[in-house]
């Protein structure tokens, strides 16, 4: 598809899976959504296992158990840390964006961390806020397993299907013209993700600013 893609599909399936799984669980566990989306991982995952060597059954295995897993990580970091995890430096250029988060949770419970999951910042922090507001645990991982269930199995499958797609295009036409969809569609991409991260940064910036 892209030049990324085809350097997941070299990849032994064992190290495709393991990539993809350790994305996934370090966006919750380790903040790492700021920088990389764990549904990216995710989604490659599913586009790799209809081009590649990858059991779509394992993809979505590692990346459920994964959301999960880390989504509980990122609540007991919370739970033992939140306050002196709030000063580091990476939270404060994200201060009003923390507070919408902290303001949603408090008003939905725990239909926030369900809700939470389908949009990448809340996903990064939902778990850790969870965690420092002392919901209890067991009522946090009700809805935490539902939206990790529900979340991967949809985000591989979106990837699954594009793949999918892809290989239907380079058959019917050849590689190069299934290159240069996926280049189009690639590029999409990059713009919306581009305007969305400056509407957002405008969007922090007070008075528009």
């Amino acid at each position: 598809m892209t030049g990324l893609v085809e350097r997941i599909l070299a990849l032994p399936g064992w190290l495709v899976l393991l990539l993809v799984g350790l994305l996934v669980f370090a966006e919750d566990a380790l903040f790492v959504g700021f920088v990389i989306p764990g549904e990216t991982a995710a989604f490659l995952g599913g586009a790799a296992a209809k081009l590649g060597d990858v059991p779509l059954g394992a993809v979505l295995v590692v990346v459920i158990v994964a959301a999960i897993v880390g989504d509980s990580v990122g609540y007991e970091i919370g739970r033992h840390a939140g306050p002196r995890v709030r000063r580091l430096r990476i939270f404060t250029r994200y201060r009003k964006r923390l507070d919408d988060a902290q303001e949603f949770l408090a008003r939905r419970g725990g239909s926030a961390i369900f809700l939470g999951r389908w949009v990448a910042f809340f996903r990064a922090v939902m778990p850790f806020l969870a965690g420092a507001s002392r919901m209890q645990y067991p009522q946090f991982l009700g809805y935490n397993a539902a939206g990790g269930l529900t979340w991967g199995a949809t985000v591989v499958m979106l990837g699954y299907a594009a793949g999918a797609a892809y290989a239907q295009v380079e058959k019917t036409f050849g590689g190069v013209t299934a290159l240069v969809v996926a280049g189009v569609v690639g590029a999409a991409l990059v713009i919306w993700r581009v305007r969305k991260h400056f509407a957002e940064r405008r969007a922090d910036t007070p008075n528009g600013s």
